[in-house]
């Protein structure tokens, strides 16, 4: 494997609810989660965790890794920094049966909820997600995030959108409620859904800390990659395998 990333080892976050070692409540599956549980002790050692893994067949072969602090930031220094240090891990684990690319992001404005603390922490934003099984006559929903209750997420669905939500689903039993509190454990995907307010709010964050910078509260050579990308586009840390 081949790199250019450096290192730069940040310092550690405990372990709390919200913290480096918070479970996901949404996991990958397969191969996916063996290249999530050899990543998830190097990332730690760094600062971050893993997001989610995925593996795609797209010019080739690709593995992306995303990942992020337990503020759901992460620099472009830090994403060099963990595809370096994910590097040779994975070259040794060999866990992929094929040459492959590594790629390495942040979650991006439009990004995975797969911890408790992402559904309390994006509350009030536009949702997508999707279940394993029919709940109330539908496996999908898009609505608004309300919060986290007990073992579930609940979410206010716009039901003039209905038809859309239950797209490929059976129609059979939907409730008449605008809420669902939808379960952890039978969620397949959850996901920001990228909005003009989503992005206006990422704006007027990225202006502020622009100002602090030139007052010298920040760090202006640290670029948040989360800021202006979403979730799942190329990353500036890619490495490829053998």
């Amino acid at each position: 494997m081949t790199t250019s990333a450096t290192f730069a080892a940040e310092h550690r976050t405990d372990d709390t609810h919200g913290g480096l070692s918070e479970p996901r409540v949404i996991a990958d599956i397969g191969v996916a989660a063996r290249v999530a549980a050899i990543c998830a002790p190097v990332l730690l050692e760094l600062g971050l965790r893993v997001v989610r893994v995925r593996i795609s067949g797209n010019a080739g072969c690709t593995v992306q890794v995303m990942a992020e602090r337990p503020d759901g930031s992460m620099t472009i220094e830090e994403c060099e920094a963990a595809s370096r240090a994910l590097s040779p891990v994975l070259d040794a684990a060999d866990p992929i049966d094929r040459a492959y690319r590594l790629e390495v992001s942040s979650p991006g404005l439009d990004r995975p909820l797969v911890r408790r603390s992402d559904f309390e922490r994006h509350a009030g934003q536009l949702v997508k997600i999707e279940l394993d099984a029919p709940h109330l006559g539908r496996r999908r929903f898009r609505g608004i995030l309300v919060g986290v209750e007990d073992a579930g997420a609940r979410v206010r669905v716009d039901e003039t959108r209905a038809d859309e939500t239950r797209a490929d689903d059976t129609k059979d039993g939907a409730a008449a409620e605008s809420e669902f509190v939808l379960p952890f454990d039978h969620m397949l995907d959850a996901k920001l859904v990228l909005t003009d307010e989503l992005i206006a709010a990422a704006l007027r964050r990225g202006k502020s800390e622009a100002r602090a910078a030139r007052r010298g509260r920040a760090h202006p050579d640290e670029t948040d990659l989360n800021r202006d990308r979403p979730a799942g586009s190329p990353a500036a840390a890619e490495t490829k395998g053998e």
